[in-house]
C-alpha cells in the first residue's frame, strides 16, 4: 500500500472530501485546506511529501499559490499536482511553466491521480533519499526544519520568557549536547560530525528527546527547550 503525507487544497467541499477519502484508502495521510491561504497556514506546521492543488480558487489562485511555494526554500523541491476544470492545452502549458509537476483535468479517474502521486513520490525518493548513515540527507526537509527553527529563535525574545523547567528531565550529558546543537539549527549529519558519532546514534538521541519532552518535531523540541530553560 502507498505511503506518504499529502496536502490537498481545493475549495469544492464535495470533491475535496471524495479525493481525501480515496487517497486515505490507498494508504496516504491527507491534510486538507479549503483555499490557498489555509493551505499556506497548514504548511507552517506540516511537511508534506506532495501537494495537490486546485487552480480556480478565490483570493489566491493555484498559480499564485505555486509561485509562493517555489519562492520558499522549504517547499521548492516538493512536487505539486494541479487539479482543475481548465483542461485546454494552453492551460496545461501555463501550469507546467509555473512549475507544477503534473496536471490533471476534472473530472478525473481517482486511480490516475494515485498513479501520478505514487510516481512523483517514488521519483523524489530516488533522487533525494531520506537521511540515514551514509545516505544523502533530504535537503528540502533540512531546509524546512532549519527555517522553522531559525524563525522561532529570531522572534522568541518578544514572547518567550525563559524560566526553569516546571518538571525535571533526566537528560544524559550526550542528550543534553544533542539538544543544544538541535537548538542551534544543526541537522543530524552535522551533529554527528560535531560529536564524533554516527548519524544513527544522533537519530536515537533525538528520538529519546522527543519522548522525554512529549514533542513530535525538531521545531517543537526547540520551542519546549527554550520555554523551559533546557538550553542556552
Amino acid at each position: 500500500m502507498a505511503t506518504g503525507q499529502l496536502l490537498l487544497v481545493d475549495d469544492e467541499p464535495g470533491l475535496r472530501q471524495a479525493v481525501q477519502a480515496y487517497l486515505e484508502d490507498e494508504g496516504f495521510k491527507v491534510h486538507v485546506a479549503s483555499n490557498a491561504r489555509e493551505g499556506w497556514d497548514l504548511l507552517q506546521h506540516i511537511s508534506p511529501d506532495l501537494i495537490i492543488s486546485d487552480i480556480m480558487m478565490p483570493q489566491v489562485d493555484g498559480y499564485q499559490f505555486l509561485q509562493q511555494l517555489r519562492e520558499d526554500l522549504r517547499f521548492q523541491a516538493v512536487p505539486v499536482v494541479f487539479l482543475t476544470a481548465r483542461g485546454m492545452t494552453a492551460d496545461r502549458i501555463q501550469g507546467y511553466n509555473a512549475g507544477c509537476d503534473a496536471y490533471l483535468s476534472k473530472p478525473f479517474d481517482p486511480d490516475e491521480l494515485v498513479a501520478i502521486v505514487s510516481n512523483l513520490l517514488d521519483r523524489r525518493s530516488a533522487i533525494v533519499p531520506t537521511s540515514g548513515e551514509g545516505e544523502t540527507p533530504d535537503l528540502a526537509e533540512m531546509a524546512r526544519q532549519i527555517a522553522k527553527i531559525e524563525a522561532f529563535i529570531e522572534h522568541r525574545s518578544g514572547y518567550v520568557q525563559t524560566t526553569p523547567a516546571p518538571i525535571h528531565l533526566d537528560l544524559t550529558p550526550r542528550e543534553q549536547s544533542v539538544l543544544e546543537l538541535v537548538a542551534e539549527g544543526l541537522m543530524n549529519k552535522e551533529i554527528a560530525k560535531r560529536l564524533e558519532t554516527s548519524v544513527r546514534n544522533v537519530e536515537k538521541y533525538v528520538s529519546r528527546l522527543f519522548s522525554k519532552t512529549g514533542t513530535n518535531s525538531r521545531t517543537e523540541l526547540v520551542r519546549y527547550a527554550l520555554e523551559h530553560g533546557l538550553t542556552k
